[in-house]
């Protein structure tokens, strides 16, 4: 007897969006074990063995499209590596996924490390190899096309400063804290721009566009792809703009493009060529940031938890927060 598979506009109402708060929280909890310990490799695999485990406990097929690495690369929730407990009978699901987001943070106890990870039909978040990225992210309520990585920063920031009515001295921009960035926040500075300098966690740094409590108006700079879809697919629940652009440094990183089938090197991907359709992005805090608190123990021994999950389809946002009883 063969299994049908459900009809693609159903596969994610057969996920429980709370599920995959289970799994970011799975993940979140094993890392915080390793805060301020100063071991990132540890930090890295522990997230990373607990949200497989966790995400084996879920009727799903699941195929990471956007991980830790290649098969041949990184030994751990690669791309391309099928996770899930219903393997060949369950709703096929694409899943971008990064267990601890800001393993330096997390090793030397700073802010916003998070567990992360995003979710939707098969074939609808962007297969790309794992490479830098070129951003660019504003928030929901301007003009569709109001950014462009094509045009110069001093270009954006104007457009952004006219659609909302101020000058661009009175914008924020928030930047990774890079050497390779230097040249950007000079750029940015001469405008007049306030610069929100991060040390790590640019998922939570392209998120920060889209509440205006955090002050930050445009997200600009480079960092990894993977955190590039994972924060398109937050974007495409909540409202904003995002441009992303693949950086390939060497021979390597572009016969790793052609290998998954990426052929313009160049191509500027908009918000819906990263995540498209029906999307569930989910985050737990590992440490305490400007998105999520990070995890605590309670004198008593129960470990709590903060996460957010979101669903494009229906535009909801729900913030979790857990108590977790762990067996000692």
């Amino acid at each position: 007897m063969t299994t049908s598979q459900p009809p693609a506009s159903q596969v994610l109402d057969r996920v429980l969006v709370l599920e995959m708060v289970r799994v970011t929280e799975a993940a979140a909890v094993s890392a915080a074990k390793l805060i301020g310990r100063g071991d990132e490799k540890a930090a890295d695999a522990a997230a990373v063995e607990a949200m497989r485990a966790a995400f084996d406990e879920l009727a799903i097929d699941g195929t990471v499209v956007i991980g830790e690495g290649e098969r041949d690369e990184a030994p751990m929730l690669f791309i391309g590596e099928k996770v899930g407990g219903a393997i060949g009978t369950g709703p096929r699901i694409d899943i971008a996924l990064d267990p601890l987001e800001g393993t330096t943070i997390t090793a030397k106890a700073g802010p916003n490390a998070l567990a992360v990870l995003a979710c939707a039909e098969e074939g609808n978040l962007l297969n790309a190899p794992d490479v830098y990225m070129d951003k660019l992210a504003v928030g929901p309520g301007y003009p569709d096309g109001i950014i462009d990585l094509a045009k110069s920063p001093t270009e954006n920031v104007k457009a952004v400063a006219a659609a909302k009515g101020v000058e661009p001295g009175d914008l924020m921009v928030c930047v990774l804290d890079r050497p390779r960035h230097a040249a950007l926040i000079a750029e940015l500075r001469a405008l007049g721009c306030g610069v929100a300098l991060i040390p790590d966690g640019d998922v939570a740094g392209v998120i920060a566009v889209t509440n205006e409590d955090t002050g930050i108006d445009l997200y600009m700079g480079s960092g990894g792809a993977p955190e590039g879809v994972l924060a398109a697919a937050a974007l495409r629940c909540v409202g904003g703009q995002f441009n992303g652009r693949l950086i390939f440094r060497n021979d390597d990183e572009r016969k790793r493009a052609a290998k998954w089938g990426i052929a313009d090197l160049h191509k500027i991907y908009k918000l819906e060529e990263l995540a498209k359709g029906d999307c569930i992005f989910a985050a737990t805090g590992v440490t305490d940031g400007s998105l999520l608190k990070g995890v605590k123990r309670r004198k008593d021994g129960v470990l709590t938890t903060n996460s957010v999950v979101m669903r494009a389809s229906s535009g909801t946002v729900r913030w979790v927060s857990g108590e977790h009883r762990i067996k000692r």
